[in-house]
């Protein structure tokens, strides 16, 4: 024999089987000790020994071909085997027309090497060719092999079985697409995608992989996979796909794409998982009728907003496979305040319209009860504010309460956390009822000035207690004695000490003013006349303000 052709090891142990549930095979079946004991030797089709073995045959026919389905591994002594090259390629070819998953010859009794005009017709169809050194007992093969089948498929039915009850399970207790979408991959370990109509992956659940592995170009990768028809395997990309529908109607699809591009096919009890899994999905969106899309940017948004992803390329690949540019974009925070729900689910609906319509490619999703995250992803070329403006006009017409807080412009995806935290701090520096700056719908971070800077802090108890602490004793004395010195201080802040314009402010006498200051400088320890300490008053007046939720306004209408 030619030692050259590599030799597949025996086994180390004599319980190396398949995975249970797993179809065997030709390179499980050789590491069976019954067939290991045979020394095998692969002449040909080293790359092919992944076929699945689906039953074994023993043949001592010159036409075997025509008792085999598919699948068999074919044993033989070589005794049939025809003189002439041209008879050995037509059993050969026969052989591979069926798909017979191998050929194993014994080189006991008529050959001592394996006839070169086999090896070369087994090299050219591709056929695994197995060579036996020693005796094997074929019949003791296939009971050990068929064994082995049978239990397989017993266990894949179990498997089955268990799936089916895991999914029932899911849809008794009403899961969200999310439930069933994570459930799909645990059980199959492999990456799961929920995609809508327009190929944009909705909810992405990896196994084994990144986010950026798994939703890379997830576009231009699912167009790539044909649509229509039943589960099953499609396109160039081997990925298993299912549409989600209901009465004719189609929502999206879920797929399952394999370990790497160049893997395996999947096994029967994949399909049975994707299948259960487009049926649960469309149970769920009966429940559920709220908008994947809806569901899906706010969960992304949220997660953005926590810095809950591994990476930054995972994030990037996720917003991506939504549909929102993540390349050469600059990027946006925007808020949206509201007061009733019903107020929430006009504006999440109408707002993305809105800006679809307005050329602005954006995600949209509520952050928290009463809040709505927008992110907006602009070219290099388009300003940020007259898209703004236009959202903020919009919400107050769908909402006429709603408050829009902007953050900063940042450049780069991962950065867009900062800009929601600082849109967060415009709205919280916003009072109920806050008019807006002239000509503009929405607030930013200019516009806080030291009475909004205080009211977002109005419940820290370091400014409750400098508000007290500067001027407690004057309110005391105020209420005690029914006073008013504490609006006469005011009048007199306001007028930068000019107690001529305080007197005109309280319709006061200048000797009444000038009594009343001396009470306060008495009652405060203070000096009124101190630049820095009409500062300091001035900063605990506007303190207390906040802690008692009045802003006063400033001339023109705007509050500080």
């Amino acid at each position: 024999m030619n030692d050259n052709r590599p030799t597949l090891r025996p086994p180390e142990t004599d319980d190396r089987v398949p995975a249970a549930g797993r179809v065997p095979t030709v390179a499980d079946v050789l590491a069976l000790p019954v067939l290991a004991a045979g020394q095998p030797q692969v002449v040909t089709g080293l790359p092919h020994l992944d076929r699945p073995v689906r039953w074994v045959h023993i043949t001592e026919l010159t036409d075997p071909a025509s008792f085999l389905k598919g699948g068999e591994l074919v044993l033989t002594t070589g005794m049939p085997l025809p003189d002439d090259s041209a008879g050995v390629r037509r059993y050969v070819d026969e052989l591979a027309d069926v798909d017979a998953a191998a050929l194993v010859i014994e080189l006991v009794r008529r050959y001592h090497r394996p006839p070169d005009a086999l090896v070369h017709a087994c090299r050219a169809r591709d056929l695994p060719l197995i060579t036996l050194a020693r005796d094997v007992n074929f019949l003791e093969v296939t009971q050990v092999v068929h064994a082995l089948i049978l239990g397989n498929q017993a266990e894949a039915m179990r498997r089955t079985q268990r799936i089916h009850e895991a999914f029932t399970a899911l849809t008794l207790r009403g899961a969200g697409p999310e439930d069933v979408v994570r459930a799909a991959a645990e059980m199959s370990g492999h990456t799961v995608v929920l995609e809508n109509l327009m190929h944009q992956a909705l909810i992405c659940e990896p196994s084994g992989c990144t986010m950026e592995a798994a939703l890379a170009d997830w576009e231009r990768h699912s167009r790539g996979v044909a649509h229509g028809g039943p589960t099953g395997s499609r396109g160039t990309v081997n990925w298993l796909v299912a549409p989600v529908e209901y009465q004719g109607e189609r929502w999206g699809r879920v797929l399952m794409l394999p370990d790497r591009a160049d893997g395996p096919s999947f096994a029967p009890e994949h399909l049975t998982v994707l299948e259960r899994t487009a049926m649960a999905l469309t149970v769920a969106r009966l429940i559920h009728p709220t908008p994947w899309e809806h569901t899906a940017h706010r969960n992304a948004l949220r997660d953005l907003t926590g810095q809950r992803h591994r990476s930054p390329e995972d994030a990037r690949a996720r917003f991506a496979a939504l549909g929102l540019p993540t390349e050469n974009s600059r990027f946006l925070a925007v808020l949206v305040d509201f007061s009733t729900a019903e107020d929430g689910s006009v504006l999440e609906t109408r707002l993305p319209q809105e800006l679809r319509r307005a050329g602005a490619q954006a995600l949209v999703g509520a952050l928290a009860p009463g809040r709505l995250g927008i992110l907006l992803a602009l070219r290099a070329s388009r300003q940020w504010r007259p898209v703004v403006e236009q959202l903020g006009v919009t919400a107050r017409d769908l909402a006429p309460e709603a408050v829009v807080s902007v953050g900063s412009e940042v450049m780069d995806l991962n950065d867009t956390a900062r800009s929601f935290r600082e849109a967060a701090r415009v709205a919280e520096a916003t009072p109920p009822g806050q008019p807006l700056p002239p000509g503009r719908s929405f607030h930013e971070q200019a516009d806080i000035g030291l009475r909004r800077l205080l009211y977002a802090l109005r419940e820290d108890v370091r400014v409750q207690e400098y508000a007290e602490r500067r001027l407690g004793r004057l309110v005391d004395h105020d209420t005690r004695h029914g006073t008013d010195l504490l609006t006469t201080l005011r009048h007199y802040l306001d007028s930068a000490g000019n107690k001529t314009t305080t007197a005109r402010r309280g319709g006061l006498s200048r000797e009444t003013v000038y009594q009343r200051l001396r009470t306060i400088d008495r009652l405060l320890s203070c000096d009124l006349e101190s630049g820095e300490q009409r500062t300091e008053l001035h900063v605990a007046l506007a303190a207390l303000d906040v802690v008692r939720s009045r802003v006063p306004e400033r001339p023109g209408g705007v509050a500080e």
